[in-house]
């Protein structure tokens, strides 16, 4: 196990999740100090997208390493170990944002923030092959800020465009965030990020 600990320091998995509880119990105080969700159903979808993408973005600092030689080159298969830490951290980014609501807040479904979390995870992994770990939260951040400010639409370009907004029955918004996990992931997984 000393290597995996070695491995979580190294891609800054502590700073990562500290960032993320720090984010999500924020996040549930203020949910509810405001109006919430009430009995009515789950609060805004804005709040929980916002809480689940700063969270991946958190994790986004750690999809490179500190030597990128050291990792081209080491004796161990990088593919795998790549994709379980996209996945590991889609896991802990989702459990957080549910341990959290589970003490206040129902802010969303477990479907909204399963799917959600997963597709951003995938995004942040295609940020991290497309510009490197240090640029791979921008993927994320710009998508979303599009999603906060598009038109309400029917249509399935703008379901696609705001998937992260949507109720989890949305069959466009479900299939984006799934499309999103797989490529990313497996992207990353393959290529690595860029150096």
């Amino acid at each position: 196990m000393r290597w995996l600990t070695l491995y979580a320091r190294s891609r800054q998995v502590p700073a990562s999740l500290a960032a993320v509880l720090v984010g999500a119990v924020t996040v549930a105080v203020l949910a509810r100090d405001g109006d919430g969700g009430g009995a009515g159903g789950p609060a805004d979808p804005r709040l929980p997208a916002l809480v689940l993408a700063a969270g991946a973005m958190a994790f986004s600092v750690g999809l490179s390493g500190q030597d990128h030689a050291l990792d081209r080159t080491a004796a161990i298969r990088w593919a795998p170990r790549r994709a379980a830490h996209v996945l590991c951290a889609g896991a802990v980014v989702a459990a957080v944002l549910l341990t959290v609501q589970t003490m206040g807040e129902d802010l969303a479904t477990t479907a909204f923030v399963v799917r959600t979390s997963a597709g951003l995870m995938g995004l942040v992994a295609l940020g991290a092959v497309l510009a490197g770990g240090q640029y791979a939260w921008t993927l994320p951040f710009a998508w979303l800020s599009y999603a906060f400010f598009a038109p309400p639409s029917t249509s399935t370009p703008t379901q696609v465009a705001t998937w992260m907004l949507l109720p989890p029955g949305t069959a466009a918004a479900t299939w984006t965030a799934l499309v999103l996990m797989v490529v990313g992931t497996a992207a990353y997984a393959v290529a690595g990020p860029r150096r």
